[in-house]
């Protein structure tokens, strides 16, 4: 007879089911989630989504990646929807990478979006939402893009946010906010925009913030600081009342006269230095500028070269993006505004696109921070990457080390140079950005690898 030891058996048992209950649910999809999501907020019946189709999840409109049957990105924009969002529902997406709801009518506060522990990119803006910024959003630590813009949200910017330590973007204008604008300090914010809220009180000097002009305060009037020439120390001191000992009236009247004309010599004094200076100046830039054409006509074309040589290669970017400005009939997607750099005075700024036929590249900077980035090497120059949009467009990008030389005229005079190349055997520049932090050079995407595999390819 076989003796059992049922005591070791009972053991073993309890170890096992104690792991067992241990692992973690696996969820096989998502499915269930966005019909719920679809039941709260598509009233117009506009995603056609059905549970008939719920295996083909990863097919159906606005899903624009999956793995192993989990949403990494969901993009629903413009399609009106409405109605608040939910929390349980945003939390069951919790492979979110990208989650976007642009140009909507989303009503209701900002949900608690914790439980989205991989989101990287979060595009809420253009819609109806109120209530105070969501402090849950700053336990996001994967966060880079933050966008809330054109909406109602009212209350503080949360000094909480400084936890975001891979904060690129944060774009809040067009709100209702109130009190100070916290001192940001992540390295990597290069783009920022809190311009038509209420805020009010010293903009902090911290290095990320000092990097960004008027355009991004504008519209509060109640804000001061260096960034925006409004110095917070400029307090007008209204004059002391205090009792007048008695004098005669001849005196008082001849006080008051030499007061008077004090006054006005002082006036005029100060109108003749300040006409001085502005002509001392106006001299100074005439001559600069002469110098700068003179330099310029005989530099160009080698520079143009010498650049070519160096981006045509390989070339930079990723989810990150930039902007530029509009020059010699070139367009950027900014609407068809023409002149000066829109990243001024547009927030996230807009690309500028290279040659007449490149004009009809129908992406965007929007679209390259949402656009999955692979490395592909790394150089003297820069990185160079590539981005795969959600359209499905492939670019290759180059982002430059140096982003603060030639200048910034210099730089737009090169990239005209480069832009108009056209060689069998040279990759086409075809769209440029530059802020004062950054610049990125796209090309097209060639998979076949370097500048010298494709010319030996071609038999030269």
């Amino acid at each position: 007879m076989v003796k059992v030891n049922y005591s070791g058996l009972l053991l073993w048992l309890l170890v096992f089911f104690s792991a067992v209950c241990r692992l973690p649910l696996v969820r096989s999809d998502d499915a269930d989630a966005l019909l719920r999501l679809k039941s709260t907020i598509d009233r117009g019946n506009n995603l056609p989504w059905r549970e008939t189709d719920r295996a083909r999840v990863c097919e159906w409109k606005g899903v624009k990646e999956c793995m192993n049957g989990r949403v990494r990105k969901l993009v629903l924009e413009y399609l009106n929807l409405t109605g608040a969002l939910e929390e349980k529902i945003l939390s069951d997406l919790d492979q979110l990478r990208v989650l976007s709801f642009k140009g909507n009518s989303i009503s209701g506060q900002i949900p608690n979006l914790s439980g989205l522990v991989n989101l990287k990119s979060l595009f809420l803006n253009e819609n109806d939402l109120t209530g105070e910024f969501s402090d849950s959003v700053s336990e996001l630590h994967r966060l880079k893009v933050v966008v809330l813009a054109d909406n109602r949200i009212s209350g503080s910017i949360p000094s909480s946010l400084l936890k975001l330590r891979r904060l690129y973007v944060l774009d809040l204008h067009n709100n209702l906010l109130t009190g100070t604008i916290p001192p940001l300090n992540q390295t990597s914010l290069r783009f920022f925009n809190v311009s038509n809220n209420r805020l009010s009180g010293a903009i902090p000097v911290t290095p990320p913030l000092v990097r960004f002009n008027s355009s991004s305060f504008a519209g509060n009037l109640a804000l001061c600081g260096e960034q925006i020439g409004n110095p917070c120390n400029s307090i007008s001191i209204a004059p002391s009342l205090s009792p007048i000992s008695p004098v005669f009236p001849t005196s008082r009247k001849s006080s008051n006269r030499t007061r008077l004309v004090k006054i006005i010599a002082g006036i005029l004094g100060g109108a003749a230095v300040l006409l001085i200076c502005v002509l001392l100046l106006w001299m100074v830039c005439r001559s600069r500028r002469q110098r700068r054409r003179r330099d310029t006509s005989g530099e160009a074309k080698s520079k143009g070269a010498h650049h070519a040589e160096g981006g045509a290669e390989r070339t930079g970017g990723g989810e990150e993006g930039g902007t530029g400005g509009n020059n010699d009939g070139r367009r950027g997607n900014n609407g068809g505004k023409q002149g000066g750099f829109s990243w001024e005075g547009e927030g996230l700024g807009n690309l500028v696109f290279c040659g007449a036929g490149d004009q009809q590249m129908n992406y965007s900077l929007e679209d390259l921070l949402k656009a999955s980035a692979e490395t592909l090497g790394r150089g003297s120059i820069g990185s160079t990457y590539k981005a795969v949009m959600e359209s499905g467009f492939i670019v290759t990008v180059k982002r430059l080390k140096d982003a603060k030389y030639p200048r910034i005229d210099e730089f737009r005079e090169q990239m005209d140079v480069i832009g108009r190349l056209r060689h069998p055997n040279l990759v086409p520049l075809r769209a440029y950005f530059q802020a004062k932090e950054e610049r990125l050079l796209v090309y097209d995407y060639f998979p076949n690898g370097s500048l010298f595999s494709l010319i030996h390819d071609n038999g030269m």
